[in-house]
């Protein structure tokens, strides 16, 4: 699975594993956060699907990788809502298990959603979090998703 970093270029899942640790050993001295969102856009002919993976250095900035996919058009909201949580599920799924590959077992990924209390999947909330939670991860929905709801939705664009 290839992912582009808007500061590293092309990198392979692995390559975002080890970047992810480097950016973490240059400054020991902060929290991080690992979050994971994805969220998509329907088009004539097929649907974009970006997922993005976010290392966010708390107080200090962050750094993001992104990967793009498109499938065949989905129409139906709820049916892009589920893809779009479970494709976030296995991509933090596969994190988790490089990074205890790599001796990092104390980051733990936070999966953003891009769902909210208002508009059309609000009737989601309840459904996805819980996919999210029985999965082992901490959901987080809009205004706060702000990896599915801006990191990935300027990939879908274009």
């Amino acid at each position: 699975m290839s992912f582009f970093s808007p500061s590293k270029g092309k990198l392979e899942l692995t390559e975002v594993v080890e970047d992810i640790l480097a950016y973490i050993r240059e400054d020991m001295s902060h929290s991080y956060k690992l979050i994971v969102g994805s969220d998509s856009h329907p088009r004539v002919t097929n649907t974009c699907f970006v997922s993005a993976i976010i290392i966010h250095r708390q107080g200090k900035g962050a750094r993001y990788y992104y990967n793009k996919i498109y499938e065949v058009r989905v129409k139906s909201l709820r049916q892009r809502i589920f893809y779009e949580a479970s494709l976030s599920l296995e991509l933090a799924d596969q994190l988790e298990q490089l990074l205890r590959l790599k001796g990092c077992e104390y980051m733990e990924v936070e999966i953003h959603l891009d769902i909210g209390t208002h508009g059309e999947t609000k009737e989601l909330i309840r459904e996805i979090t819980g996919m999210v939670i029985g999965c082992g991860f901490s959901p987080c929905i809009k205004p706060h998703a702000c990896a599915a709801s801006k990191v990935a939705d300027r990939h879908t664009k274009y």
